[in-house]
């Protein structure tokens, strides 16, 4: 039987803000959707099948670590990255650009070779090209594949900027003639250009040239502000294909999704609601809860009363606070599975105010609460 080809349609919109479909040969993705994030091959403090109960439809994973441990080649032989996690749900691989900025202390970037850095486990010395983060993902076998781009830190100089713009454009067309013809699998450009307009709508336009599947904002989450990231995608969402998926990489907090929603993103992903549940931080409908404080002891409500998914209520604010107080590790799960289940929460009611013609209400409600 041959796999369904990757695919995109928009279903709806209300001013910017859009339902769409992806359809994948390993199931469908109705956007806006939120990822949640499978560094190392799982998404820390769950397992697949409550991920799946919370109605996602699509993991991340990592290339940067995946590469490191346990290496691709293990993954291969397994069956790929599905087959060795237990995960059924299509899986979009980030090329590992972020990670060479953020986590290796010496890392050296060539045009030619890509970039070179140490391991920030042992040391070791790796090398990944354009070629080398395309070949890597496609032997993880995910079913979207981001090209090798150089991820620059937040900067105020222009020509720096400029100069990393252009080298993710040249590897850009490197990864694109690596990936070749996969009909059924998705590669996403990314534009970079940090907080200048006219070198956003310069890579936008390149890529553009080179026709990807869909187009990924990257370059932010990385220091700046709301208001800095909004006024990014403020003057760019214009120019961006209506039918092509929109992704703003690495972002973000409910209100950071609700906003651009707003200005057109259809996907995201962002570490916050399984890292937050790890360190006692819970996103709820009425705003953010340090599990921890002493005030939730004698508190013997659940999380969120709205909450009816996976028995979740259960669970007391008292017991929650109990278990983080004493590091026992069914408080991280817990907390954990409740974020991804209220960021699918936000997602489907952000769907549904779409369809309905109410975001904008459903926007100016919530951006400032959440």
């Amino acid at each position: 039987m041959a796999l369904k080809n990757f695919a995109f349609k928009v279903l709806s919109t209300d001013n910017y803000a859009r339902c769409g479909l992806i359809e994948t040969h390993r199931g469908n993705i109705n956007t806006p959707a939120f990822m949640p994030v499978g560094t190392q091959a799982t998404v820390k403090a769950c397992t697949i099948d409550d991920i799946k109960k919370t109605g996602s439809e699509i993991i991340l994973g990592n290339t940067y670590h995946l590469m490191i441990r346990p290496g691709v080649e293990r993954i291969k032989r397994a069956g790929g990255l599905h087959t060795f996690m237990n995960c059924k749900l299509p899986i979009l691989t980030d090329s590992g650009g972020f990670q060479v900025m953020s986590l290796s202390k010496l890392n050296k970037i060539d045009r030619e070779k890509g970039a070179i850095f140490n391991s920030h486990i042992d040391g070791k010395k790796f090398y990944l090209s354009p070629e080398e983060s395309i070949r890597i993902q496609l032997g993880l076998n995910s079913d979207i594949v981001m090209i090798m781009d150089e991820c620059p830190k937040k900067s105020n100089d222009y020509l720096l900027i400029e100069k990393s713009m252009n080298l993710s454009l040249h590897w850009a067309e490197r990864s694109k003639k690596a990936f070749g013809k996969n009909p059924h699998k998705a590669l996403f450009g990314i534009i970079q250009g940090g907080l200048f307009k006219d070198l956003r709508l310069k890579s936008l336009e390149k890529l553009l040239e080179m026709d990807f599947d869909g187009y990924a904002l990257g370059g932010l989450a990385v220091g700046e502000s709301q208001k800095e990231m909004f006024l990014v995608l403020d003057c760019i969402k214009d120019y961006l294909p209506s039918k092509k998926p929109h992704y703003l990489m690495g972002v973000g907090t409910p209100s950071d999704i609700l906003g651009a929603v707003k200005r057109g993103i259809d996907m995201f992903d962002c570490v916050l609601p399984t890292r937050s549940g790890r360190t006692g931080l819970a996103f709820t409908w009425q705003g953010k809860i340090n599990i921890k404080n002493k005030k939730y002891q004698n508190d013997n409500t659940p999380l969120d009363i709205n909450c009816t998914n996976l028995n979740l209520n259960k669970y007391s604010k008292n017991y929650l606070n109990h278990l983080f107080n004493t590091n026992e590790i069914l408080g991280s799960m817990l907390l954990t599975l409740h974020n991804i289940n209220f960021y699918q929460e936000l997602m489907t009611a952000i769907r549904e105010n779409i369809k309905n013609g109410t975001f904008n209400n459903f926007h100016d409600k919530y951006i400032d609460k959440l």
